[in-house]
């Protein structure tokens, strides 16, 4: 019998011990070190010799970089182009991709909705280790998909899966999710570090060597993050995340890695009776605005992957009720919104110390990058003065420690989307303003935060 190996392995980034320990020195994260128990000796030597030759597939030959071949790889259509457009252009055979999402975001309905439509064209296999095959056909029924064609299989052993997808030799397969299924030869239990790491690395070792598009369904932390280990995410291509409030109909399906396609790409979907539907315009849903202008409201440009999107910033400055003013950011980064209170400040001659500051962008979306920081300055002073500012104005741009306006990727494309949606006039940085006139759009250039602050008091 093999001995059994005790190791302790990082929740985080995936880093071995050999005994217990408070921080993680590899991460620097603190209590993420947990116990896993595995096999040791010939036979875990040669199981790992047998099937874990590398996460690409068996070795090959050795080329030179001039000798290889720049064709691009065919792409399989989702059947939506939402779901395309965030894996870069399509599915790319032999590729792993893992998809995670809150309880209820949608994941299993999404895939059950791609796969239906594939299956009618190219082979597929569904996996569910966590619901039964009536549960899933029940579904299919209620969403009116074609599921002839689909096979099926409840399944949660790893190398019943790895017999059945020998002998069906499907395209896609899809297993739903990672978490419950587990390997014969590890001792964890299903869902643990070890469990995880090792049926992702025999699933995505299968799909390099036979060509077959893997989807893993993962859940997620509290903290909105996949669960599991980091080093998941490496051995994967293309990491996905479906979010979505529960008082929300609209999905967004955000790339979070992908290595055939632009990261940060975003789909929108709106979750109806019949299963997720894509929305083809999103700036048109997270533009639905009052007829009459309300203070601390603008809208802003972001850029989302490879395309420009028009969303809503809202804020609200109200008198701190208490010796602690409270800064709540929902959709922004709060250390950002801070920081920008500190620059309002000493280069703006604001004081809103003694004040709450509360920031949404509306419809749900998530900013990460900076070029919503003179909107969001915009809308606090909106907001602080209580005056409202034209519904036809919209700004972006990055705004500097030293008050200084700083130009955002991709501007006059941001400018050229805001006129098509009937924007007249645009803040924005003076090195992103377009050369040419724009028919119908009045451009403002600042350079600095008083400017920009000038430029609104004369709207």
């Amino acid at each position: 019998m093999a001995k059994a190996r005790t190791a302790y392995v990082c929740t985080e980034c995936g880093a071995d011990y050999s005994k217990w320990q408070g921080q993680c020195t590899a991460c620097q994260a603190w209590n993420t070190v947990s116990e896993v128990r595995g096999v040791s000796g010939a036979n875990a030597k040669g199981a790992r010799g047998a099937r874990f030759e590398g996460f690409a597939g068996s070795l090959s030959e050795v080329k030179s970089l001039d000798d290889v071949s720049l064709a691009e790889q065919p792409r399989i259509s989702c059947g939506m182009q939402e779901f395309d457009r965030v894996l870069g252009g399509g599915l790319v055979e032999g590729s792993a991709i893992l998809m995670g999402g809150h309880p209820g975001a949608g994941k299993s309905t999404l895939l059950l909705q791609a796969v239906c439509h594939l299956a009618s064209s190219v082979p597929a296999l569904y996996v569910t280790g966590e619901e039964s095959l009536q549960q899933v056909a029940m579904r299919a029924k209620r969403l009116g998909l074609p599921t002839k064609d689909l096979k099926m299989l409840s399944e949660t052993s790893v190398e019943r899966v790895m017999q059945v997808a020998e002998i069906e030799k499907p395209r896609i397969l899809v297993v739903d999710s990672i978490q419950v299924m587990h390997v014969a030869e590890t001792e964890s239990a299903p869902g643990s570090v070890t469990q995880v790491r090792e049926s992702a690395a025999y699933l995505t070792r299968f799909a390099k060597q036979t060509g077959t598009i893997l989807f893993l369904v993962g859940h997620v932390t509290k903290d909105g993050s996949l669960a599991g280990p980091k080093v998941l995410e490496h051995m994967i291509d293309c990491s996905i995340l479906l979010e979505g409030s529960s008082d929300s109909r609209y999905r967004t399906l955000r790339g979070i890695k992908n290595r055939f396609g632009a990261v940060n790409e975003l789909g929108v979907f709106a979750m109806l009776e019949q299963g997720l539907k894509e929305v083809k315009n999103p700036s048109a849903i997270f533009l639905n605005r009052g007829e009459e202008a309300a203070p601390g409201s603008v809208v802003m440009v972001v850029w989302e992957g490879t395309r420009p999107m028009l969303v809503e910033i809202q804020a609200l400055v109200d008198m701190a009720q208490g010796g602690y003013p409270r800064r709540v950011a929902v959709g922004l980064d709060q250390n950002r919104l801070a920081m920008l209170l500190a620059v309002l400040h000493r280069h703006g001659g604001m004081h809103v110390s003694d004040q709450d500051v509360f920031v949404n962008v509306v419809g749900g979306v998530k900013v990460n990058e900076t070029s919503a920081d003179l909107a969001l300055l915009a809308a606090i002073v909106s907001s602080f003065r209580d005056r409202a500012l034209p519904q036809d104005l919209v700004i972006f741009g990055e705004v500097g420690l030293s008050g200084e306006i700083r130009p955002v990727p991709s501007g006059q494309e941001r400018i050229y989307e805001a006129a098509k949606h009937g924007f007249t006039r645009a803040l924005v940085p003076k090195s992103n303003a377009p050369r040419k006139a724009i028919d119908g759009m009045k451009v403002i250039p600042v350079t600095k935060l008083s400017d920009a602050l000038s430029a609104l008091e004369e709207l």
